[in-house]
C-alpha cells in the first residue's frame, strides 16, 4: 500500500470513483442507481461511511458502505487492477467496518456475482461466510435500471 492514502469518500469524488468504476473487467454500472444524484444521496444517508483509496491524485479504490440501521452492506467494492494484490482491498473493508461499528452496526453484509471468481475469493479468504441458508430475490422497481457489465 505504498503512497496509497484512505479517506472518506465526499460527492466530489465521483467523477472519480466511475472513471475506475468503467475500468474494471466485469464490473455492473447500473443507469440510474451510478448516477451522479444518485451516488450523492447514497453518501448524503450515509456520511462518512464509504472510501476511496488515493494515489498520485487518483482514485484507485472504492467502497460504497452504508446500513439500515441493522445492517451493514458494501458495493462497487474496487481496487485498479494492476494495484491488486496490496491490501487496499482489505485496508478499505477495515476503514468501512471501523465506520460501521461506530454507528453501533454488527452486522455486514454484501454481495458478488457468482462469477466474479476474484471477488469471492478475496471476501472468503478474509473470513467472510457464503450463506447457503437463504434466497435472495430482487423485484425491478425502475425498468430504466439496467446493468451494464464493463469488457
Amino acid at each position: 500500500m505504498e503512497n496509497v492514502t484512505l479517506r472518506a469518500m465526499t460527492k466530489d469524488d465521483y467523477k472519480g470513483a466511475y472513471k475506475l468504476w468503467e475500468t474494471i473487467h466485469g464490473f455492473g454500472l447500473l443507469s440510474v442507481d451510478d448516477s451522479e444524484k444518485r451516488i450523492h444521496d447514497f453518501l448524503d444517508r450515509n456520511p462518512g461511511l464509504s472510501v476511496v483509496a488515493i494515489k498520485d491524485n487518483e482514485i484507485i479504490g472504492t467502497i460504497l458502505c452504508g446500513h439500515d440501521g441493522r445492517k451493514g452492506s458494501f458495493y462497487h467494492v474496487c481496487v485498479k487492477e494492476e494495484l491488486r494484490k496490496q491490501g487496499i482491498g482489505k485496508a478499505m473493508s477495515v476503514f468501512c467496518m471501523n465506520a460501521l461499528k461506530d454507528e453501533g452496526i454488527n452486522y455486514l453484509a454484501l454481495n458478488t456475482f457468482k462469477r466474479n471468481t476474484l471477488g469471492n475469493s478475496f471476501w472468503s479468504g478474509e473470513g467472510y461466510k457464503l450463506r447457503d441458508d437463504y434466497n435472495m430475490y430482487d423485484f425491478l422497481l425502475n425498468e430504466e435500471n439496467i446493468t451494464r457489465f464493463n469488457s
